[in-house]
């Protein structure tokens, strides 16, 4: 069996020209993927680049990347988040640091491990074959915003423990506002505007979490008189104990509960949307889908114990992820202690890494750009490089969630696509960065049988 490579070569970084002053700002923010692409296409696998007077590196090798993600919370420092992001996570885990993220990361854990994923799949089923039940044949809807409002519904009530529409709405409601603040700032010169500077979009986002704030601690509140006897999220939180004994406060609660909601929602709601976009032009892939799901569910309701069952449908989710990464970028900052790949990065560095472009990287992913799910075979990984391939990130700070996103995102997928398909209008659907990888227009399609 062939095996994976072993990178001796060594890499010196290239610097990338830039306009005074500015550095390579204005290209990074008209198109950061295109921009990311040309670093590795022009450069290399070290770029070094500046974003105004900030001196920044690429890595785009996977030894180099796997380098990067290992090195957080020890050789690297975890990256800096803009204002409106620290507004809307709060003190979460995802923004915490040294001993305090250890802390939080053990208790938080706990609640999304395989064994409690399992206890959320049959919600997360269950909403599938509601969405499905009020389709019809032939009708016209917006892919993508029936996608996230589906995994809104998966999210509100595997985490919060509701299902009351009322509670639902205003969620669902103040989160769209704050996502789409927070998304507005994360690149190009917004991102550049001071923390302090009151602009419309954050007084925007602002009003939007005061009314998120005040429904999600309702919930907590609602939820500790009877936190041992629920299985969602919050209430697990609210039993969690560190190795003090000590539990999460109610506005840790809420920052954790945030945090896992926007990853449970907006990143697998945008991931089924493009599956069905690759679905729409690949009508042979869609074909072989439909069987297995309907090989495997019959007629009766989808499980967990069926997620192992639906190979292929796994092999289009990990293809999707692949061609479609919801988090496009992943960066930290150089310390008096960094290097890549045996070079010592200065401290201060802002260093980046792109799953869209090693993703697309034809050393690693042979025709790269064409979406072929039968590539994922046990053969294939055992000869990918370690981080050619992280849509979750990797080392001590990966996305705790992956597995939930994972079979969530296979069985909504084959739950729904046993019955319907939603066809996505023909055409090129262009990729937009923004908080995560989203479609840059409307994407349109029409229920059709399966």
């Amino acid at each position: 069996m062939p095996t994976a490579p072993v990178f001796t070569e060594p890499v010196r970084p290239v610097t990338a020209s830039g306009v005074p002053l500015l550095g390579n700002l204005p290209e990074f923010a008209r198109d950061p993927l295109a921009f990311f692409t040309r670093l590795r296409d022009d450069h290399g696998d070290m770029v070094e680049w500046r974003l105004g007077r900030q001196r920044c590196l690429f890595l785009s090798r996977p030894d180099h990347v796997g380098e990067l993600l290992g090195g957080a919370e020890s050789t690297f420092e975890h990256a800096k988040m803009p204002p409106t992001f620290l507004l809307l996570h709060g003190e979460g885990m995802v923004n915490s640091k040294g001993d305090e993220w250890r802390r939080k990361r053990a208790l938080v854990q706990p609640a999304i491990r395989p064994r409690q994923v399992r206890s959320y799949a049959r919600t997360m089923a269950q909403c599938a074959e509601e969405f499905a039940e009020g389709l019809t044949v032939g009708e016209r809807l917006d892919v993508r915003r029936s996608m996230l409002k589906l995994t809104q519904r998966i999210a509100v009530r595997t985490l919060f423990g509701t299902d009351t529409a009322e509670q639902e709405a205003t969620v669902a409601r103040t989160m769209d506002v704050a996502q789409r603040e927070v998304g507005a700032e994360l690149g190009g010169f917004a991102s550049m505007v001071p923390g302090w500077a009151p602009t419309p979009g954050r007084r925007r986002l602002k009003a939007a979490i005061a009314e998120l704030d005040a429904e999600v601690l309702r919930l907590i509140r609602e939820h500790k008189g009877t936190a041992g006897e629920r299985e969602d999220l919050i209430s697990r939180l609210l039993t969690a104990r560190d190795e003090q004994g000590r539990s999460l406060t109610d506005r840790e609660i809420r920052d954790e509960a945030v945090t896992l909601y926007i990853a449970g929602h907006e990143t697998t709601g945008t991931t089924l949307t493009w599956a069905w976009y690759l679905l729409s032009g690949h009508p042979e892939v869609r074909a072989r889908l439909v069987a297995e799901a309907r090989e495997v569910f019959g007629d009766r309701f989808p499980d967990h114990d069926d997620y192992p069952r639906l190979t292929y449908t796994q092999q289009v989710i990990k293809e999707t992820l692949r061609l479609y990464p919801p988090v496009w970028l992943v960066y930290g900052h150089a310390t008096d202690r960094s290097t890549v790949g045996g070079v010592r990065i200065p401290a201060g560095s802002r260093v980046y890494a792109s799953p869209w472009v090693t993703h697309r990287d034809p050393r690693w992913f042979p025709d790269p750009e064409t979406f072929r799910p039968e590539r994922w075979t046990e053969e294939f990984d055992a000869v990918l490089p370690a981080h050619a391939w992280f849509p979750f990130g990797g080392g001590p700070r990966a996305c705790p969630g992956a597995r939930f996103a994972l079979v969530e995102s296979a069985l909504v997928l084959a739950t729904v696509a046993r019955r319907f398909s939603l066809h996505v209008d023909p055409g090129a659907l262009p990729a937009k960065a923004a908080l995560t990888l989203q479609p840059a227009k409307n994407v349109l399609g029409t229920v059709t049988t399966a």
